[in-house]
């Protein structure tokens, strides 16, 4: 299950994880999960450079294996990288020792103080370690562009109806997301 707004109960639950972050203006965290992608990533490249902004493209290793020259350019137009593990494990469904060898060879290639669950599924035994080494970084909002049938609209509505300073925005970096025209036009 996703949520386009996590429960209360969860930032609760586990305070320490990366939720929303303080700021002193109005600035918002631009995220992006699954790429780097051959279509997508280029465009959302290019999307974010016209319009001065930075992200955080939480990466799947064996995409940026895939696509090495994708990664460099992230990171060599500014924005922040985070692991997404090697091979998009929930963390519900998998072992903690196959979970963590996952992650560990994504690190060895992304290389990033910064950890994401794919799904946002992760259990309280895997946090407890991680947490030695990255920053959970989960989000306040996903609007559900994951879904390329969900109408911008409602992807726009969702936005607006829970859009704060300091929110973290999950968007997608993958071959669905054809249904943002600005972006893929």
């Amino acid at each position: 299950m996703f949520w386009h707004h996590p429960p209360p109960v969860f930032r609760r639950l586990w305070p320490d994880l990366v939720w929303r972050l303080p700021v002193a203006g109005d600035e918002v965290y631009l995220t992006f999960d699954d790429g780097p992608h051959p279509e997508t990533t280029p465009r959302l490249l290019d999307w974010l450079g016209e319009n001065g902004a930075k992200a955080t493209f939480f990466c799947v290793g064996r995409q940026v294996e895939r696509h090495p020259a994708l990664f460099d350019r992230i990171k060599k137009e500014g924005h922040a990288v985070g692991n997404h593990t090697w091979s998009h494990l929930s963390g519900w469904t998998t072992s903690n020792k196959k979970y963590f060898e996952d992650i560990a060879r994504a690190d060895q290639i992304i290389g990033s103080p910064l950890f994401r669950p794919p799904y946002g599924r992760i259990r309280p035994s895997q946090i407890k370690v991680l947490r030695e080494k990255y920053t959970i970084v989960l989000w306040d909002i996903m609007p559900g562009d994951y879904n390329p049938r969900t109408p911008l609209h409602t992807l726009s509505h969702r936005l607006q109806k829970h859009l704060k300073p300091g929110s973290v925005v999950v968007g997608h970096d993958f071959d669905k997301i054809k249904h943002i025209p600005e972006i893929h036009q």
